[in-house]
């Protein structure tokens, strides 16, 4: 009796309606969960649905589910309602919609038929998810397979053009591999310039664009202030990267076998220049010894043209008595790409 006494006054557990759970998951969940009668029209219409689409409920509901739906893509819906007559249900079905601003997003849909008390079909459930950002990221997968599979034909292009080049102008195995090294060394250099550093859209280096770039590939010559760059900042695009580098380097080399790098008294000035839809990039040498002229020749002048050309450039060399002047004029769009 004590015990009765005691529960007495306890209200029995409340055990809360399957049709409750069921609303608040459709209430909070992120995907949009719509359904629709058999001739298309939309019945209800969740949160989720107002976030992804743009629509309250007040304004979609009564209406046909087609206002969704491009006009290139319309022939989607008689397809979708023919399956879910049938008693099939649709899974994972990936499209475009468009949202109340007029915007495509693509989404997933997930479409069941819904049945009445006596199982017959009275229209559909759906639920559609915001797939925008794994489209966005699976096309930046694909962005870079392709720049990847470019960087590595251009990287294996140049080095044969090396070894071919070089082959021709070294006279002895030693000298070849020697050389071979050298610039193999420089195009990884120029390897890493294009992959260490470009932002994520991968049109323009983060350090800052041409002089950064020089500066890089110059700074196992530069030992102390004899090396200055100067000028304009120049936007520099990945694709362009490697070739320009490369010119860089040949150049640097030559200054340091027979030019201006070549004597501790020798100094290099870089000047960058913009005006309209043209670079350019003067490089002066001062102090170099009187027979630079003689010596720098061969496989390096060679290489400079193969490379100038692919960047659609022109170089003119004024071989002065204090060294070796060169301007390099060429397309502000060439450097872009």
């Amino acid at each position: 009796m004590a015990q009765a006494d005691r529960t007495s006054g306890v209200s029995p557990l409340h055990n809360p309606d399957p049709r409750d759970w069921l609303a608040a998951i459709i209430e909070g969940s992120d995907d949009a969960i719509i359904s629709k009668n058999l001739s298309g029209h939309i019945q209800s219409w969740n949160p989720g649905a107002v976030r992804i689409f743009g629509y309250t409920a007040d304004e979609v509901i009564g209406k046909p589910i087609t206002i969704l739906i491009p006009e290139e893509r319309l022939d989607e819906e008689p397809r979708i309602l023919a399956k879910i007559r049938s008693g099939e249900r649709v899974e994972h079905f990936e499209t475009v919609r468009r949202r109340k601003d007029g915007s495509l997003v693509d989404i997933s849909l997930t479409i069941s038929p819904i049945r009445d008390a006596s199982g017959t079909i009275i229209g559909a459930s759906k639920i559609a998810r915001d797939i925008s950002e794994r489209r966005l990221a699976e096309e930046s997968q694909r962005l870079l397979i392709r720049e990847m599979q470019h960087r590595v034909k251009n990287l294996f292009a140049v080095a044969t053009s090396i070894v071919t080049l070089t082959s021709r102008q070294e006279p002895s195995a030693e000298a070849l591999a020697s050389a071979i090294r050298e610039r193999l060394t420089a195009l990884a250099r120029a390897h890493d310039l294009t992959t260490g550093s470009w932002s994520a859209d991968e049109t323009e280096n983060k350090g800052g664009g041409l002089r950064e770039l020089i500066q890089t590939v110059l700074a196992p010559y530069n030992d102390g202030e004899r090396i200055q760059v100067e000028g304009d900042h120049v936007p520099v695009g990945s694709h362009s990267t490697t070739n320009l580098a490369l010119l860089i380097y040949e150049l640097a080399t030559n200054a340091a076998k027979y030019g201006a790098l070549s004597v501790a008294e020798g100094s290099l000035i870089i000047e960058l220049h913009v005006d309209d839809d043209q670079v350019r990039i003067k490089w002066t040498e001062k102090g170099a010894p009187g027979s630079h002229k003689e010596k720098a020749s061969g496989f390096g002048s060679q290489l400079t043209s193969n490379l100038a050309l692919a960047l659609n450039a022109t170089l003119t060399h004024d071989w002065r008595a204090t060294g070796l002047a060169v301007t390099i004029d060429l397309p502000a769009a060439a450097l872009k790409n």
